[in-house]
């Protein structure tokens, strides 16, 4: 089986160093970029499989930047690495693209366990669905090219917030509670991330809703989960 294939992006050597070894005695393949450019650079050389993605990066672009530019031209899935631990800072992240985010200082099982839930989830589904496609008013989901459509016109969507919108147009008309929703997503570990589920569908309201805040496709219940909605006009 080929070795998943990961770039690792900080400018702090040591931890650079940290990270690759216990990747590579994992079973990855991994290559490291001290800054923006040299990410870049390597992108633009090799195929990668998910990249680890400082905030704080020194030179010209910091990680946030780097991830809006990488979201130009690739969905990789991208975790990025923080020493804040603060929401609006883990919703900026997921504002400009990012699938994960893990706060440092942090363990090498827990970012093992990060890269190996975000690779399964950036993974083409296994399905049995006999309908090609999910259709509801101006949105489109065509599974079987893993692709979105708002009036016509195609979504960038991550590969974790697709995996989100297949789970709900799956169970299109029926509440999914946000444990089941986190289980199917992200696994049992993250099935009291409550906080984590909401920033990926507000995320999606804002990519597929016409007003993000008066939600036509993406309904919460309160207190119990979301479902996404099946009655056209």
């Amino acid at each position: 089986m080929k070795k998943a294939r990961i770039l690792v992006v900080d400018d702090e050597p040591r931890l650079v160093r940290l990270v690759k070894v216990n990747l590579i005695a994992s079973g990855y393949e991994v290559n490291e970029a001290y800054n923006g450019k040299m990410a870049l650079d390597l992108l633009e050389a090799a195929n990668y499989d998910l990249i680890i993605l400082d905030i704080m990066l020194a030179g010209d672009m910091d990680g946030y930047q780097v991830c809006s530019r990488i979201r130009q031209f690739s969905t990789i899935p991208i975790i990025m690495l923080t020493s804040k631990a603060r929401e609006h800072d883990r919703v900026r992240g997921f504002d400009v693209g990012a699938d994960d985010y893990l706060t440092k200082p942090f363990s090498v099982q827990e970012l093992i366990r990060r890269v190996k839930a975000v690779l399964r989830r950036s993974s083409p589904i296994a399905t049995t669905v006999t309908c090609p496609r999910f259709i509801c008013n101006d949105l489109v989901i065509n599974f079987a090219q893993r692709r979105v459509f708002v009036k016509g016109i195609e979504v960038g969507l991550t590969a974790t917030e697709y995996q989100v919108l297949y789970h709900l147009a799956q169970h299109a008309g029926k509440i999914i509670p946000h444990e089941d929703l986190l289980t199917w997503v992200w696994g049992p570990e993250y099935r009291n991330e409550v906080q984590y589920l909401r920033g990926y569908i507000s995320n999606l309201r804002k990519k597929i809703e016409d007003d993000p805040s008066n939600a036509r496709y993406i309904i919460s219940k309160h207190g119990i989960g979301y479902y996404l909605s099946n009655d056209n006009d």
